[in-house]
């Protein structure tokens, strides 16, 4: 016979009873719904809606404006977290895949915005003529290029670099491929994963011009958001509509980072790799006051349960052939057939691009243009060890000390998100008031965005370093430049190889807003690549714009394949944290 205690029945009484921390969360979750309804609904107007509501430059449109351009950048993040999941785990576990799928993500994050858009809109207007949706969708999809690669080169560096000795633990535990990867590896790559995130959101804000203010040959649409309000304030040289467009993107970002940056931060901090206690952990309001809600935990309690479920399946992630066909399958004349089809595709989707280009253009044409690639490469690679130089010492100062992190979090997004745009009418003044070269002067705004790859994923790398690791380096007495040298730097040395790659590729990207500013009927051009791509974008010379974006991924998969990649193979080989 049970006896049951008054007092103990009251507290299980209380436990269904909502607290205040219930009506805060109710309250954000269906402001948040509302929100969401509200921008939904204007997708599915009619395209006409778009010419009888033109972009407004009236401060009071900045709330509206600014909800669809975060709803636009949300989905490509979402889409671009699905993306990295499964483009980087096939590329990681399969040598195969990882011959064609690495090369082509150099290719894709060297594919400017503009590129991309030049091909796709009118592809999604198609599939939903007359509607505004398939307009939202090439925007979303150029926003989705602008963060996808980041995240992913991330996720394929923390599986390449999985502790030798967690791995042996998960085999034998005899888990599946499938519970190794939701149990180990992607536990592993969180805390890299949610702060390139954290980067590829801000990344997204740096071209949002380019995806809502879409203008590729005689077609021309400018969706409401923040990114169309700047291209229009630019336009008119109105500076007060700049400030306001600054002012809004600051407060969007401080929202979002409140909401859902500095919880995500805080939770992937448990997922770190040491064997004794860590120092002070990263907090968030949100996530502390999640925890101490009653109604909301038993509401969710049945999809925490469903979610918790799906690692614990033991799915086979390879195929169930049998014995004959897997060892024929992995065999070395399976591996010959497959690099020769690997070449073969590869030289006639060369033959395909030169076909094309060779339309209209001829061989003096291409010579101009890699001329022109050389002057941009130069740029990237200056560019590229000035912010080492400064980035590395700075992140990992902020990465060891999570209360400094999470100030500057905030704040590493707002300067990481401030597009090059906001900074060109000052720079094409200063550029023509001082007489200076625009070739020299204009070079730095193509590392304006994409040096915090560099900052954000240092951060990251020092944030993860494993405390055991910091302590033993006390006990020993190693500091100053062995310090650098033997402890800190090999820790850090995967997380800046794969910033250092997408800053790079990131870099070949901006070009193409950094080599043309304007600012009014002020314009001004570099000599480079980018400036040739945004020339030919704007007046709708395709067999140009293929050859300038042919030739940049040509370039970035070059110095990749010279640089990057060995840096990468000897960071997974003898940087690991085993």
């Amino acid at each position: 016979m049970t006896m049951h205690h008054p007092a103990m029945e009251a507290v299980h009484r209380r436990r269904y009873v909502p607290n205040l921390w219930d009506a805060l969360a109710f309250g954000l979750v269906f402001a948040g719904l509302i929100i969401l309804v509200h921008g939904g609904r204007e997708t599915l107007a009619p395209l006409a809606s778009l010419e009888r509501s033109p972009v407004s430059l009236d401060p009071a449109k900045l709330p509206e404006y600014a909800l669809r351009t975060t709803m636009r950048m949300l989905a490509a993040i979402i889409a671009s977290l699905v993306f990295t999941f499964a483009y980087g785990a096939l590329a990681a576990k399969s040598r195969r895949a990882e011959m064609v799928l690495v090369p082509l993500l150099d290719i894709l994050q060297s594919v400017p915005v503009l590129g991309f858009l030049s091909f796709t809109v009118l592809g999604f207007m198609a599939l939903f003529p007359g509607q505004v949706v398939g307009v939202e969708l090439a925007a979303i999809f150029a926003i989705f290029t602008s963060q996808a690669w980041n995240m992913t080169f991330s996720f394929y560096q923390s599986l390449k670099t999985v502790p030798g000795d967690l791995d042996e633990v998960s085999r034998a535990f005899r888990l599946s491929g499938w519970q190794r990867f939701w149990r180990l590896e992607v536990p592993f790559s969180m805390p890299g994963l949610v702060w390139n995130t954290m980067m590829s959101m801000s990344g997204g804000w740096f071209f949002v011009v380019a995806s809502e203010a879409i203008s590729v040959g005689n077609t021309t649409i400018t969706l409401p958001g923040i990114g169309a309000y700047v291209a229009l304030a630019i336009e008119q040289r109105n500076l007060a509509a700049v400030g306001w467009a600054v002012a809004a993107m600051l407060a969007v970002i401080l929202i979002y980072d409140q909401l859902l940056f500095r919880p995500l931060v805080a939770w992937s901090d448990k997922f770190r790799v040491e064997q004794s206690a860590g120092g002070s952990a990263p907090r968030s309001w949100l996530l502390d006051a999640a925890r101490r809600t009653r109604l909301l935990q038993i509401v969710l309690a049945p999809v925490g349960d469903l979610l918790g479920r799906v690692p614990q399946q033991r799915l086979q992630l390879s195929p169930a052939l049998p014995n004959k066909a897997r060892k024929l399958w992995r065999g070395a004349w399976a591996d010959r057939a497959w690099s020769v089809l690997v070449v073969v595709v590869s030289v006639y989707a060369l033959w395909l691009i030169a076909s094309f280009v060779a339309t209209e253009l001829a061989w003096p044409e291409v010579a101009k243009v890699l001329g022109l690639g050389v002057i941009t490469m130069l740029r990237v690679v200056v560019l590229m060890a000035l912010a080492t130089v400064i980035w590395v010492p700075a992140g990992v100062w902020i990465g060891l000390r999570p209360r400094v992190a999470e100030r500057v979090q905030p704040l590493a997004q707002f300067l990481a998100a401030f597009p090059a745009n906001i900074v060109f009418p000052f720079a094409v003044v200063a550029i023509v008031r001082l007489g200076l070269s625009p070739d020299v002067c204009l070079s730095p705004l193509m590392v304006l965005g994409t040096q915090w790859y560099i900052l954000f994923n240092v951060i990251a790398g020092a944030s993860a370093f494993p405390n055991d690791l910091k302590e033993a380096a006390s006990t020993f007495r190693i500091r100053g430049w062995s310090w650098w040298r033997k402890v800190i730097l090999p820790g850090i040395f995967p997380y800046y190889v794969t910033g250092a790659i997408t800053a790079s590729g990131g870099s070949w990207n901006a070009s193409i807003v950094a080599e043309v500013a304007s600012w009014g009927g002020t314009r001004l051009t570099a000599h480079g690549l980018g400036a040739y791509i945004a020339q030919a974008t704007e007046a709708g010379d395709y067999p140009r714009v293929v050859l300038g974006v042919a030739v940049m991924s040509l370039f970035v998969i070059v110095f990749n394949r010279l640089l990057w990649r060995p840096l990468y193979a000897f960071a997974g080989r003898r940087m690991r944290l085993d």
